[in-house]
C-alpha cells in the first residue's frame, strides 16, 4: 500500500505504468476500481486522472471514462516529427556541448548495449536505450529543451517500447545509435543531427509497422 495517497503520488505510479507499457493505449481506467486499489477516495483519483489528461497520458472526456492516450495515426506521426527535431536538437548540441567525460559516458553506454543486443533482451535494451537518450538530453546542456524533448517522450514512451517487439529491430536500433555516438564524438554536430533526426523517423515507421502486425 503506498504511504502517500495524494493525487500527485497516483498520478506518478500510473504515468510510471503508461510509460512503461504495463497499461497499453485505450486501456480503461476506473475510478472506483483505482480508488481500491490505493484505498483512498475517489476525489484523489480523479486528481490523478485530471493531471495525466493534462501531459496528454489520458484521455478524458466529460461524462466518458478515462482511457489511457491512444493518438490517431495522423496525430502520432505529428509527434514523432516533433520528437525527431527536438532529438536532433540535442544530439547537435551534444557533439559541440557535452564535456570529455560526458563523450566517454556515452559512448561506453552504447557498448555496453552491444551485449544486450547479442542476448536478445527487448526489456532490457528498452531501459539502456532510456538511459542512451537521457544522457543526449543532458549532454546538450540546455535545462529547457531537455524538459519539453522528456515531455514529449513520455507521450510517446508506450509507443517507442512498442516497437522492439519488431524482427531485428535491437539490432538496426544499435547501428543507428552508432551513427549518433560517432557525429557527436567527432563534433560533428550537422552530422549528429540528421543520424537522431532518421533514427526517430524510422522509430516511428517501426512501430506502425509492429503495430499492424
Amino acid at each position: 500500500m503506498l504511504k502517500r495517497t495524494s493525487g500527485e503520488e497516483i498520478r506518478r505510479v500510473l504515468a510510471s505504468r503508461i510509460i512503461a507499457g504495463e497499461l497499453e493505449p485505450g486501456t480503461p481506467l476506473d475510478e472506483t476500481q483505482l480508488a481500491s486499489e490505493f484505498a483512498v477516495s475517489r476525489t484523489p483519483v480523479r486528481d490523478a486522472l485530471r493531471l495525466l489528461a493534462a501531459s496528454g497520458l489520458v484521455d478524458q472526456k466529460p461524462h466518458a471514462r478515462a482511457l489511457v492516450a491512444k493518438p490517431a495515426p495522423d496525430e502520432l506521426a505529428g509527434m514523432f516529427e516533433v520528437m525527431g527535431y527536438l532529438e536532433a536538437l540535442c544530439a547537435g548540441l551534444c557533439a559541440q556541448m557535452m564535456t570529455a567525460a560526458e563523450r566517454e559516458a556515452l559512448d561506453a553506454q552504447h557498448t555496453q548495449m552491444a551485449g544486450i543486443v547479442r542476448a536478445g533482451d527487448t526489456t532490457g535494451y528498452a531501459e539502456a536505450n532510456d538511459t542512451f537518450h537521457t544522457a543526449i538530453y543532458e549532454g546538450a546542456h540546455n535545462a529547457y529543451l531537455g524538459e519539453i524533448t522528456i515531455s514529449t517522450r513520455q507521450r510517446l514512451q508506450p509507443f517507442r517500447r512498442a516497437q522492439f517487439g519488431a524482427r531485428g529491430r535491437l539490432q538496426q536500433s544499435h547501428a543507428e545509435h552508432g551513427l549518433i555516438v560517432e557525429a557527436i564524438l567527432r563534433g560533428d554536430r550537422g552530422e549528429a543531427e540528421a543520424a537522431m533526426r532518421k533514427h526517430i523517423a524510422i522509430v516511428g515507421d517501426a512501430y506502425e509497422r509492429f503495430s499492424r502486425v
